[in-house]
């Protein structure tokens, strides 16, 4: 086994403590990675708050950093590469999702960055917030030269987030897209529609956000607690992204939709996943 420092929470506060912790002996596709820079996703402090009754973990699941070995089979990697890793590190490969590249819907379970199961040893995952990852190639990324290794790592899951909607969406130019809240989630999606050529409007109950949301890329920005506002926009967006992390009252989102405009709700919170079912599919009707 190797090993490397860790950052582990063990009694459910961000007070993480420094650990050693064990990483696996290379098998011949694996990559050892060392982090560069690790983001931290809003769902860190949900787990390490003991959301899933993990108990003790080394959260982080978006990061970026520098190859410093390579399995014996590794062909697409070289040592001193620059790669990303993601959410998830492993799948079966071979069910219809995976085979589509949609391994997070693996028929038999996707391995998460942290607090998965190995599907070779069965050890438990252990994230980002550590010095070296040994990850399967195949859910290794090249990073682009010239993009920042510090910015590029939320681009592997809040980036994520935002885009597959958009591009499943058919976002570009002449697109109508709202997103609604302008957090971590939020300035992404407004970021990346804006990038597509969408016109893009942020949904807000705080004004004093519009100079931000303006050079983010965002045309407008509309009070969603102003009846008169959500009336003028009534099926206006061909797409809007619910970024807001708290509960809230989605009648005024649905009424700005565009007839079969998909209205994907990604911030939802944990106890309120039903009502993001429920609003897809209102959505959709």
């Amino acid at each position: 086994m190797r090993t490397t420092i860790g950052w582990m929470s063990t009694e459910g506060t961000t007070a993480l403590r420094r650990v050693r912790i064990e990483r696996r002996d290379l098998r011949d596709d694996d990559l050892a990675v060392r982090v560069d820079y690790c983001g931290v996703c809003h769902s860190d402090l949900h787990r390490i708050g003991g959301l899933l009754g993990e108990g003790a973990l080394v959260p982080g699941h978006e990061f970026t950093g520098t190859v410093t070995a390579v399995g014996a089979a590794v062909t697409a990697f070289s040592v001193g590469d620059r790669v990303a890793v993601g959410t998830v590190v492993d799948s079966c490969g071979v069910c219809e999702m995976c085979r589509i590249g949609q391994e997070n819907f693996c028929y038999e379970g996707p391995v998460t960055t942290y607090g998965g199961t190995d599907r070779v040893d069965g050890t438990r995952t252990q994230g980002g917030y550590s010095r070296e990852y040994v990850v399967r190639d195949r859910f290794a990324y090249h990073l682009p030269d010239g993009l920042d290794q510090a910015a590029a790592a939320p681009l592997m899951c809040a980036g994520v987030t935002v885009w597959e909607p958009l591009r499943t969406a058919g976002i570009g130019p002449g697109s109508r897209v709202a997103v609604a809240g302008l957090g971590g989630l939020g300035h992404l999606g407004v970021k990346l529609a804006a990038e597509l050529g969408a016109e893009v409007t942020v949904l807000s109950r705080t004004p004093g956000k519009a100079g931000d949301a303006h050079k983010l890329g965002a045309v407008d920005t509309l009070m969603i607690g102003d009846d008169q506002q959500t009336q003028r926009a009534r099926g206006r967006f061909d797409l809007i992204l619910d970024t807001i992390p708290a509960a809230h009252d989605l009648s005024p989102l649905l009424r700005m939709a565009a007839l079969d405009g998909p209205s994907p709700c990604s911030a939802t919170p944990w106890s309120r996943r039903s009502g993001s079912s429920t609003w897809s599919r209102a959505a959709r009707s």
